[in-house]
């Protein structure tokens, strides 16, 4: 019998993997044109937020705001790649999201689990007209020179879709990448940045969170959430489990409000208001809170001992990442 004993939150922006002096350079895309949702997740231009701004945004994209915030982000990382090796842990199970990196409009599901014996990473490939900068931040969840395979627990991946099934949830599934393009971000994150001090058999979940009509709502998050615990606790071989929300929370139009609202709840371990979340805040970016209620949902039985929460804007126009850390144990 298995027991989920470690969670953790943790964003996964590029910004992240980028030194302070490259947020103004981010922030430029986000000025050529970048699609943008308003706080209320209404399309809107880089004009239109910049018009309706907070004016004291301009002093917390100061350089010395920025370094001060990057540095922060980065010593939090830290402490949960360290929390994850204290753990010692048989799996970990990371609830992410694919961005058209393995699952396009010809199969989009909703709900899958991965249960292949391994995964794989991949070098990145990137147009040679990249910019170096954007370049440089979306390596970090890359391999460096060559492709590695990081090992799954293929057992409790199955174990996990019999045990949804059973629970009412049809989720699909995979044993193998079709793309070329590797694990993905999401996963690739915890591999490169997280996992410093030794690898963890992962199962990977993969939630549609960005690309509507098929996006889980909140509360299907949470119960699913429940029912990963539930299926933990009848696994055979892997005892002592944890679960990761990976990416968040909200971008690229950061909303202090709905982040504080979702770090709060799951303080509290208040299941119904995160299930309540607006579903119209949940998409662009910030959709990826998605894979936080999931995880407070398997978690609902830890204590949310400790959380920081650090919103980097990059531009006056407040776009950026709010940057959300969490543990429960």
């Amino acid at each position: 019998m298995g027991d989920i004993v470690l969670a953790i939150g943790t964003s996964h922006s590029p910004l992240l993997n980028s030194p302070a002096e490259d947020y103004p350079k981010h922030a430029a895309i986000d000025a050529s044109g970048r699609k943008l949702l308003d706080k209320q997740g209404r399309s809107c231009t880089y004009g239109d937020l910049l018009e309706k701004a907070d004016p004291s945004i301009k002093g917390q994209i100061a350089p010395q705001v920025l370094a001060e915030r990057s540095a922060r982000c980065t010593a939090n990382i830290g402490k949960l790649s360290r929390n994850l090796a204290q753990a010692r842990l048989d799996a970990l199970i990371i609830i992410g999201d694919d961005q058209h990196e393995q699952f396009f409009d010809d199969n989009l599901p909703a709900i899958l689990v991965y249960w292949g014996e391994k995964i794989e990473n991949n070098p990145l490939h990137m147009d040679e007209d990249a910019p170096e900068f954007w370049r440089h931040a979306r390596s970090q969840y890359h391999e460096k020179t060559r492709s590695r395979d990081y090992p799954v627990d293929s057992k409790l991946g199955l174990h996990l879709i019999e045990a949804l099934i059973e629970q009412g949830f049809d989720v699909s599934q995979s044993k193998r990448l079709s793309k070329e393009h590797g694990e993905g971000h999401a996963f690739g994150f915890v591999h490169r940045r997280m996992m410093t001090d030794g690898v963890i058999p992962i199962v990977p979940v993969a939630l549609n969170t960005y690309f509507p009509p098929n996006q889980p709502r909140p509360r299907r998050c949470y119960d699913l959430g429940k029912a990963i615990c539930n299926a933990v606790r009848t696994a055979k071989g892997s005892e002592r489990v944890g679960i990761l929300a990976s990416g968040g929370l909200s971008h690229f139009t950061v909303d202090e409000e709905l982040d504080r609202r979702v770090l709060d709840a799951c303080k509290r371990n208040d299941g119904e208001d995160l299930s309540s979340v607006p579903v119209e805040k949940l998409n662009s970016g910030s959709s990826e809170i998605r894979n936080w209620i999931t995880v407070a949902g398997a978690a609902s039985h830890l204590n949310n001992t400790w959380q920081e929460y650090i919103p980097c804007y990059r531009s006056a126009a407040g776009t950026g990442c709010g940057m959300g850390f969490a543990i429960w144990d």
